[in-house]
């Protein structure tokens, strides 16, 4: 069967049939049956009502030797990046925001011939995701761009309707390499309606972008190029450090229930802490994205598994030994007094937000200081245009 499928991938495409011959791996050896479901993959569920209008994007990071730069831009610009995709809706109705994230290239932790890594399936998880980005590190491999993107396409559960799907892989090795041929892959991603957006990570030398280019026109996506050495500016502000603080009080509002409970609260507090690795700035960035409707804790804070199911106080197996001494009366009160701190807290991390954010915007007009060329900012520049191709339309922060 994968015989027949590799013979009619040849016969439509006379390009494809040069790749191959250029690529001097050897596909008969190596080629798998099926790309396998990768090592140390996290699931969370996902709101079925909510995937008409979700929003998916998978993250495919080379994680090869050459690569700490773009792993350091990934991490010290993850919430900048999801503070602009939470502003996305369609129709006037919340969006779903579904993250994954692969690795590739990366012998010691990919461990399958193609070297490809499932770090998390698509999740409404964000502090997941950024546990798992911030475990990553760089060793020597081969890095096989089409090989990532096959196994994101095929082992990922893709909605399947008009909404918003991309992939975005960065890299900075040649985009032929491999034991599958990325005109074959880009065929899938159009049949998907994904879009596949491909971020060389190098200079453009003499306009060789070692077919980076040519794999996102195979695919229906867009091309960029980042200096991946450049380290991620931020500009201080007058609001960071109020907005850290009111960060540490939000804190406070989450109770956690249930056998991840306590996990998932302590995993909150190792992200803000990965964050402010990069400064207040940063870490203010993360407490806007927390005062947002696309941060989801109902899963584990029984503050909003009250406000969607208030059966849940009924349910004292779920409850800690704390909460479950309690009658419902003095639950209703603990949790009915936590929301309204987390509502008022919200609400001032997003208005100093606001301010924070033109600060940043005067200055940089000022100062022309704003960097063009990082991964943060042509991740959000495609967001745009794809996302309004598929009619959402970004809104103001609030």
């Amino acid at each position: 069967m994968l015989n027949r499928k590799l013979v009619l991938f040849s016969l439509l495409s006379l390009s494809t049939l040069f790749f191959i011959a250029a690529n001097q791996y050897d596909r008969s050896e190596d080629l798998p049956d099926r790309i396998p479901t990768a090592i140390n993959q996290s699931k969370t569920d996902l709101s079925e009502d909510k995937k008409a209008n979700a929003i998916q994007l998978a993250l495919l990071l080379d994680t090869s030797q050459s690569m700490d730069g773009l792993i350091e831009q990934a991490k010290s610009q993850l919430w900048n990046i999801l503070n602009t995709l939470s502003l996305f809706e369609r129709n006037n109705e919340e969006t779903e925001l579904q993250i994954a994230l692969y690795e590739y290239g990366n012998p010691d932790r990919c461990k399958n011939k193609i070297f490809v890594s499932k770090l998390s399936d698509f999740t409404t998880d964000v502090d997941l995701i950024s546990e798992k980005l911030f475990s990553l590190s760089t060793e020597g491999g081969e890095e096989f761009c089409a090989s990532a993107i096959k196994s994101s396409l095929e082992s990922l559960e893709w909605t399947n309707g008009d909404q918003l799907r991309m992939i975005y892989i960065a890299g900075n090795e040649s985009f032929a390499q491999g034991p599958d041929d990325f005109h074959s892959v880009g065929s899938q991603a159009k049949e998907k309606e994904v879009f596949v957006n491909t971020i060389f990570c190098g200079s453009e030398r003499s306009g060789n972008t070692l077919f980076w280019d040519i794999g996102a026109h195979a695919a229906g996506g867009q091309f960029v190029s980042i200096d991946q050495s450049k380290e991620t500016k931020y500009v201080a502000t007058p609001y960071d450090q109020k907005i850290a603080d009111l960060n540490l009080s939000l804190n406070q509002t989450y109770i956690p229930y249930g056998q991840k409970g306590n996990e998932k609260i302590t995993n909150l507090r190792r992200q803000d802490e990965n964050a402010d690795q990069y400064g207040k700035a940063n870490y203010s960035n993360r407490a806007k994205y927390k005062s947002s409707k696309k941060y989801k804790t109902d899963d584990w804070d029984l503050v909003e598994a009250y406000r969607k199911d208030k059966d849940i106080l009924n349910k004292k197996d779920l409850l800690n030994e704390s909460e479950a001494n309690l009658s419902i009366e003095e639950l209703e009160r603990q949790i009915e007094a936590a929301s309204s701190d987390r509502d008022a807290i919200k609400k001032q991390i997003n208005d100093l937000s606001k301010k924070q954010a033109a600060y940043i915007k005067e200055f940089q007009n000022k100062e022309e200081q704003k960097d063009q060329n990082s991964l943060e900012d042509q991740i959000i520049e495609i967001i745009k245009l794809q996302a309004n191709s598929r009619g959402y339309q970004m809104q103001s922060f609030n």
